[in-house]
């Protein structure tokens, strides 16, 4: 028995990946905002820090944190799979490459939340630098992903 998906669902499928990852861009440089003010709140004054510990800034950087890395996970494996559904194969070029890339720099990013927790400075600076990354090649795949959006238009 084969289960036949819908020509519409088919087409308007390839359109969910593309959207998810545009709000993810824009969380992930809400997330990096929060983690600014983070490390704000940690090496700032006393008086200074009694005022921004009242924001919030730590778990709310965490909370955006967490979702950013599930949805990121969740729409690759989500954007492959509607590409294998569309065309039968995946076309293995610089935005899947860039993308899975950035898949696992967001899930290493996050192990190493528990040794920052800690205190581990390397552990710190690493996050850091790897988000950093993983927020410009976001930039590049928005532009890239836009370039495919384009492709899949004109062949409706």
């Amino acid at each position: 028995m084969t289960l036949e998906i819908p020509d519409a669902i088919k087409t308007w499928s390839q359109f969910g990946h593309p959207i998810l990852m545009w709000v993810l861009l824009g969380l992930t440089a809400y997330a990096l905002y929060l983690g600014i003010q983070s490390r704000r709140t940690r090496t700032a004054d006393k008086d200074t820090r009694k005022d921004l510990i009242k924001k919030n800034f730590k778990d709310r950087h965490h909370q955006i944190g967490s979702i950013l890395l599930s949805l990121m996970v969740l729409g690759t494996i989500g954007g492959m799979a509607v590409t294998y559904i569309n065309n039968g194969k995946l076309f293995v070029g610089p935005h899947l490459l860039a993308g899975l890339g950035m898949m696992g720099m967001i899930a290493t990013s996050a192990a190493l939340v528990p040794y920052m927790q800690k205190g581990n400075e390397l552990a710190r600076y690493t996050h850091i630098s790897l988000n950093v990354i993983l927020l410009g090649l976001f930039g590049w795949q928005a532009v890239s992903g836009m370039q495919i959006v384009q492709k899949i238009l004109e062949n409706m």
